[in-house]
């Protein structure tokens, strides 16, 4: 099997309705794909189109920004080069970032401190709570309790350098916590105007209609993608429509053993987007950008010419034909393994 560099496209997917979004990620090797050229890739002049967030007013970029492969996983981190990555965003209208305290341990908070700094009325912060973890990033669990919330975001805003973010998540359920309890926790927050907007990842339908019975949840991070179609089945994406929320996905398909089991359908993949002239990373994002207005993908780079390539799909439209074909492929194709392995899959509340 050839090489695979480093970089790795983290499809993230905002789900938005009436009243919200919900965001969900899936890791996705890249140069299964890179081959492919891209026909779309942005201009200097070019800006991403963007959406409004449910009934807030609020306009988000059509593709955001995922953080998290900044400051670890991927290889020796560059932050002058994610810096660089962060400022272009900004330009070219992709202001929706996504973060999280655990990102880094911290780290990847502190780096988008950087740019924030000056540039904070021009980005729509995500971030989250939840999981824990020791200073040598080791993973020590799952942590709901109200005290621990607050305590938490002001350890992010902290690092953040801000007094207010847009969007904060609870990254995975407690489930020694009634969610109840927990967003009732989160809600204080918002009447502080400390965060603006709630939001859930990796949370079941019924755990999403007790969360939202006590305060909205704008957001609802969970997994979406073409290798992952759960939600289409498990009754999430019908409740967070009828809410008004939004999902995310997560990687399954970078999986080791799954990995070569899967490549079928990259490269059907392939073939769809060399006959449609655009690569196949786009392709995807324009798919999940084609299920409704009320979808946002947050792909992740720490690249300038894959934040270019993402925020090109933008403007890759897709006809009738070409969605049925997409979505024959999809269906052709079994996929194998889970999105984590075991232990964390023993995290998600679905």
């Amino acid at each position: 099997m050839q090489k695979f560099k480093e970089e790795y496209m983290h499809v993230s997917f905002l789900h938005m309705t009436s009243r919200g979004l919900v965001c969900r990620k899936r890791t996705v090797r890249r140069e299964c794909f890179s081959h492919i050229p891209s026909s779309t890739a942005p201009t200097q002049k070019m800006v991403i189109p963007h959406r409004e967030l449910g009934r807030t007013g609020v306009k988000v970029a059509a593709i955001g920004l995922g953080c998290m492969g900044m400051s670890e996983y991927y290889g020796p981190t560059d932050d002058k080069e994610s810096i660089a990555v962060l400022e272009r965003s900004i330009e070219l209208g992709s202001n929706f970032w996504d973060t999280a305290d655990v990102y880094g341990i911290g780290k990847n908070e502190e780096l988008l401190a950087k740019v924030l700094k000056t540039r904070r009325s021009e980005v729509f912060l995500a971030t989250k709570f939840g999981g824990v973890r020791a200073p040598d990033g080791k993973f020590l669990g799952i942590n709901g309790k109200p005290e621990y919330i607050r305590q938490a975001l002001e350890a992010s805003l902290n690092r953040l350098q801000v007094d207010y973010v847009d969007l904060y998540y609870q990254h995975r359920v407690d489930p020694s916590v009634p969610i109840e309890d927990t967003v009732r926790a989160m809600a204080e927050l918002v009447k502080e105007g400390k965060v603006r907007y709630l939001g859930l990842s990796e949370c079941s339908a019924a755990t999403l209609r007790r969360a939202h019975a006590v305060h909205p949840i704008a957001a609802l991070q969970i997994e979406y993608s073409p290798w992952t179609l759960d939600i289409e089945e498990n009754g999430i994406l019908e409740t967070a429509r009828e809410l008004g929320k939004w999902r995310t996905t997560r990687e399954a398909l970078s999986c080791p053993e799954n990995f070569s089991k899967n490549l079928d359908l990259v490269r059907q993949f392939e073939e769809l987007a060399k006959a449609k002239g655009v690569a196949s990373s786009q392709l995807i994002l324009a798919w999940v950008l084609a299920q409704g207005q009320d979808f946002i993908p947050i792909p992740g780079t720490r690249r300038l010419k894959y934040l270019e390539e993402n925020v090109g799909a933008a403007n890759v439209t897709l006809s009738e034909h070409e969605l049925k074909e997409i979505r024959k492929a999809i269906d052709s194709i079994k996929i194998y393994g889970t999105r984590y392995p075991e232990a964390g899959m023993k995290g998600l509340n679905i």
